[in-house]
């Protein structure tokens, strides 16, 4: 039979259940504003009965309190980082939309608006028109077109800027999901060498969380953790865990090893107006790309290469005609026409999943100004396998990105900007300057040679009269040359007002004008079609329109991810977040048992001095 004394034994059981159990809550109610805090609980279970051989046969033994462990949901976990990569894609995608956007904010009054630049430019259109010979009329006609120009040199910077701002959050990014990586590997470490020896590591496990929700935002992740077994007795496992994090299906952690990602700067640039030095992201361990722009990612990361790269799926891609091995012919090109053309004039051709080198290339329109054909010369010649599986392949500069990112809109201003001034110079160039010479040997909107810093004439295009078919290429001086970035007003003109061609040629003696220079320009404003369907004037409208459409959507998006995010959130933390009127009432209810035991025991004190002190012989 159990001790006379065993009353009291199982009374301090109780006793001391309740007191961990005020503690718990305790602990609770310290942290119900820390970060990340998962409610704890005491868990108790009935003291194993001991035998009394007596007619009862066995005796409860009291209370233990078998582990104290988080109250968490591992199913609201799952769903909340399921849900969070979409709310930091569209939450990084709508700020850096709304910087673009007030690069192209135009109220139509301010004089820096691109309407109000176009207007004043063809309000000196028509001016000068009828006082061509005033040397102050030809300066103010060239200062308004200066203003033009200085226009899309400003977006083209700004655009430049942003991309730069991208790129280098890119890097910061990759820096904290690899700070990210190796503080879950250790925290697992330290996690396992506490429950290895049968504790539970409560706060490690909600640091460890707390790391996993901010990486879930950064890109998609896959979190598993499997128990350690005892292969000589499976059904007592060891206390430890193996806990590995995947970020886009590859493998970030693996319990206590992690691994890196790194910034590689590019050798190329993929889209012609692109900075130099994009990064692109290795693992660090293999050199293996970590492609977190493609289309099967989300994330903060994968939202910052699609403003950086987007190209609304606008890159260049053919069909490969011939190669000799030197050069490579690709036809049926998504680009056919000069205006369009976004690929650097040095970069990388990607064949069958390998990129090769190319220096520069040319290409022949019809007569229609289409673009026929490519021939791309190669740094580094292909072998005859490569040839041979290259020809009536598929080949790409760069990838597809179905986004509006800061290669479409620089893209969309370089192909407005070429339209444009290839008509208003070819206008120009039919006319003469004040001293009747013919002005045909420059043109009035240029570009400047980063390198040389030469003005580009736009006359290196050679066409064959017989066949209509037109030759050029990146090299070549022609309109491909032109860029938002680098768009100036001729130096010639700058320099004297009187060499501008803003003079028709005359038939004879007579002075009969053979056609109106004047005129001509000032159809180019709104009875012009050259860009997207619209006139001169509507190239603001379609960038408006553009950024409308994806800042809308995006702001539609994170809007509903983030109501998604938060009813998630509000259902975790039904379960794992700390209740301040539960916990009240868990103080009552923990108190009341303490008392009770504490009762108990000063009940079986009193049995045990009358027991001892009156009872006897």
């Amino acid at each position: 039979m159990p001790s006379t004394f065993f009353g009291l034994t199982i009374a301090s059981s109780g006793l001391n259940a309740a007191q961990v159990a005020l503690n718990t809550t305790a602990n609770n109610i310290s942290n119900v504003q820390t970060p990340g805090y998962t409610r704890q609980q005491a868990n108790r279970v009935a003291g194993d009965a001991i035998r009394t051989y007596t007619k009862y046969g066995s005796m409860g033994t009291g209370v233990t309190t078998v582990s104290i462990k988080q109250v968490r949901n591992q199913y609201y976990d799952a769903k909340y980082w399921f849900n969070e990569p979409y709310v930091g894609l569209y939450e990084t995608r709508l700020d850096y939309l709304k910087q673009i956007e007030n690069y192209f904010l135009d109220d139509g009054e301010s004089s820096k608006g691109f309407n109000h630049i176009l207007n004043t430019l063809f309000n000196s259109v028509d001016t000068l028109k009828n006082e061509a010979g005033d040397p102050n009329v030809r300066q103010q006609f060239i200062a308004d077109a200066q203003k033009l120009a200085t226009y899309f040199n400003g977006v083209s910077a700004g655009l430049s800027q942003i991309q730069n701002n991208a790129n280098e959050e890119i890097k910061s990014t990759v820096q904290n999901i690899n700070a990210i990586a190796e503080k879950i590997a250790l925290l697992n470490k330290q996690i396992n060498v506490i429950e290895v020896q049968g504790g539970y590591a409560n706060e490690l496990r909600d640091q460890r969380a707390l790391l996993v929700d901010e990486l879930s935002k950064i890109v998609p992740i896959e979190v598993e953790e499997t128990l350690v077994q005892n292969t000589n007795n499976p059904d007592n496992p060891l206390g430890g865990t193996y806990y590995t994090v995947k970020i886009g299906g590859q493998r970030l952690v693996d319990t206590y090893d992690y691994y890196t990602l790194e910034c590689v700067a590019r050798e190329n640039k993929v889209s012609q107006s692109d900075i130099e030095g994009l990064y692109d992201i290795k693992w660090a361990q293999t050199g293996n790309t970590f492609n977190a722009g493609g289309s099967h990612m989300s994330g903060t990361l994968k939202a910052l290469f699609d403003i950086r790269d987007g190209n609304n799926n606008e890159n260049f891609k053919g069909l490969i005609a011939d190669t000799d091995g030197t050069t490579i012919t690709v036809t049926h090109a998504s680009i056919t026409s000069v205006a369009t053309m976004s690929m650097p004039e040095e970069g990388e051709l990607t064949i069958n999943g390998r990129k090769y080198r190319y220096s520069g290339f040319d290409y022949e329109t019809d007569a229609d100004g289409k673009v026929t054909s490519y021939t791309f010369k190669m740094v580094d010649a292909l072998s005859a396998d490569e040839m041979a599986r290259a020809k009536g392949g598929t080949v790409a500069i760069g990838t597809s990105i179905d986004s509006m990112g800061i290669p479409y809109y620089m893209a969309q201003m370089n192909e407005y900007l070429r339209s444009f001034c290839s008509m208003f110079n070819d206008i120009l160039k039919k006319g003469e300057d004040l001293n009747g010479k013919a002005t045909d040997y420059y043109a009035f909107f240029t570009g400047k040679d980063p390198i040389s810093g030469e003005e580009y004439v736009f006359n290196g295009m050679q066409k064959d009269d017989a066949t209509g078919i037109t030759s050029s290429g990146s090299a070549v001086d022609d309109y491909y040359k032109m860029t938002a970035a680098n768009i100036c007003v001729s130096s010639i003109c700058i320099k004297d007002p009187n060499l501008l061609g803003a003079t028709a040629k005359k038939v004879d003696s007579s002075g009969v004008d053979t056609y109106d220079l004047m005129e001509s320009l000032a159809l180019l404003k709104k009875d012009t079609v050259f860009f997207r369907g619209g006139t001169a004037i509507g190239f603001l409208q379609c960038m408006i329109a553009d950024l409308s459409i994806d800042t809308q959507e995006s702001q539609i998006f994170y809007e509903n991810y983030t109501n998604v995010a938060n009813t998630i959130e509000n259902q975790r933390m039904s379960i794992s977040g700390v209740d301040e009127d539960e916990e009240a009432l868990d103080l009552i209810k923990f108190q009341n048992a303490y008392n009770l035991s504490s009762k108990m025991i000063s009940i079986m004190t009193e049995i045990y001095d009358r027991l001892i002190l009156e009872t006897g012989v």
